[in-house]
């Protein structure tokens, strides 16, 4: 039996196209909905999206799970998730985990008691916490984070090599004691992270210490003390790669209170790009991520799995993007 894909492929449209085509979404271009149409016939294509969703008792509706609200990188993948799926009919409930995988699994049994058409999930780090949804054979994506021992369809962004990258930006700029100030032991982007400094370090065989790491929580206030304590030493580093916009904010108020500038005093290069990022004094050398990107893909990815639930798993991998400000422009003298 033809699917979506399958219909889309035919007419040279993405899936998401191919959809609104279908359910006569005005926003389509003519000739691509003609496109569309002619292909639906001659592959004998029977409409199973929302429609068959209701039928089976399934609400058009997909469950996303992120690990926090909070942060943006997490709500503009809930932007992609949400464009996506309102142009082909589909409704979108947001959850924030907090890191946590007993909520994680609360989340996922209300996704399962309300019957979503299909969740995109930001794992905790616990694969157990999926086995229901993998039980039920609800459709499901996974983003940022891939489950550790399940496979499913998922969307990654290439954080080791960014964070190689980033490191490999400080050298260049003349910072010698390279710190890292990254997210908890287990969590993949944490770990990554963590690998892509090292490698940098190791390829430019540029000397490192465990006394220069630190790991901490994805919060601003974890962060702070982390940046304290790897001052609180006779040997500081003088530049530092920061894991997240979040604890970005800890780091900042860390050096306030310690009276260094960022850039001059200690480097600072963060990972994703914010909106206030270009706005601080020096701006903020970041990591950009495409988050919303993400969320996009995601949501596409689990469209497909909705329409067909026995093709091979998927993995995506986004690029990111280094934008050199000058918190990373160099130590002075």
């Amino acid at each position: 039996m033809a699917t979506i894909s399958d219909v889309a492929r035919m007419a040279g449209v993405s899936t998401a196209t191919a959809s609104r085509a279908l359910n006569g979404k005005s926003t389509v271009d003519p000739e691509l909905a003609a496109r569309v149409m002619t292909a639906a016939r001659q592959l004998s294509y029977q409409p199973n999206g929302p429609a068959r969703n209701l039928r089976r008792q399934e609400a058009a509706v997909l469950a996303l799970i992120i690990s926090d609200v909070e942060n943006p990188f997490f709500t503009s993948i809930a932007r992609g998730v949400e464009d996506v799926a309102h142009e082909v009919g589909y409704s979108v409930v947001l959850c924030n985990s907090d890191e946590n995988a007993e909520k994680e699994r609360r989340y996922i049994d209300v996704a399962i008691q309300e019957r979503v058409a299909g969740v995109i999930l930001s794992p905790t780090g616990e694969s157990t916490t999926v086995d229901p949804l993998l039980a039920r054979g609800t459709p499901m994506v996974t983003v940022d984070r891939p489950l550790t021992d399940r496979t499913s369809d998922t969307v990654l962004v290439a954080t080791l090599e960014s964070a190689r990258e980033a490191t490999a930006h400080l050298m260049a700029h003349g910072y010698r004691r390279i710190g890292c100030i990254t997210g908890p032991s287990g969590v993949r982007t944490a770990d990554d992270r963590l690998a892509g400094y090292r490698e940098a370090l190791r390829a430019a065989k540029h000397p490192s210490s465990a006394r220069l790491v630190r790991r901490t929580e994805y919060r601003e206030a974890g962060a702070r003390r982390a940046m304290l304590d790897l001052f609180d030493q006779a040997e500081p580093p003088d530049a530092v790669l920061v894991a997240n916009s979040a604890m970005a904010v800890g780091v900042l108020a860390a050096l306030k209170e310690l009276g260094l500038r960022p850039g001059a005093d200690v480097g600072v290069v963060a990972f994703d790009e914010t909106p206030w990022a270009a706005l601080v004094d020096p701006p903020l050398s970041v990591v950009a991520q495409p988050a919303y990107e993400v969320g996009q893909a995601a949501a596409r990815l689990l469209l497909s799995r909705i329409e067909d639930t026995d093709r091979a798993p998927t993995t995506t991998v986004l690029g990111a993007r280094l934008i050199a400000r000058g918190s990373s422009a160099g130590p002075v003298g």
